[in-house]
């Protein structure tokens, strides 16, 4: 059974403009460089041929999983994030009492996970810890570096 992969409306949209570009501006350019290359000569001793092939192995890999993941997506609906719950899809405002700080989460499937950009997959600790807390709850969650406890002060979308 292949694995559900859980978007939002911008995780899909960047996946499909990937894929779009994979498929049509990225072929044409590994295509030039294998015929480039080809021009080289033997091809059994080509290093230019067999980095060009490499680079169209790759990126057909990519278009393959791509596809698959759209194939078993299912796009987070903002409506569904809404509400007083912590939910997958759901922007929070916390505060983390370790560090004395706000903080804002999006809770996104583990494809658009991006912690530096505040986009926390919702299997990870944290991610999973704050899924059903609701807005004025402290949620103590144990992480990879210790207990970190969270003040959830406002779900915004």
């Amino acid at each position: 059974m292949e694995k559900e992969v859980l978007l939002t409306k911008e995780g899909l949209k960047k996946l499909e403009d990937e894929l779009n570009e994979l498929k049509t501006t990225k072929r044409r350019e590994v295509a030039e460089k294998i015929k480039i290359a080809r021009g080289f000569g033997d091809l059994s001793e080509n290093a230019e041929y067999d980095e060009a092939k490499l680079e169209q192995a790759q990126n057909e890999d990519r278009v393959l999983k791509i596809e698959e993941m759209l194939r078993n997506a299912t796009v987070i609906e903002e409506d569904d994030a809404k509400g007083d719950i912590v939910k997958i899809g759901s922007k929070v405002r916390l505060f983390d009492k370790e560090f004395d700080e706000e903080v804002s989460y999006t809770i996104v499937g583990s494809t658009e996970a991006n912690p530096m950009k505040g986009l926390i997959s919702n299997v990870s600790p944290v991610g999973k810890g704050l899924i059903g807390s609701k807005v004025g709850e402290e949620v103590s969650i144990l992480t990879p570096g210790g207990q970190v406890v969270y003040k959830v002060l406002e779900i915004l979308e």
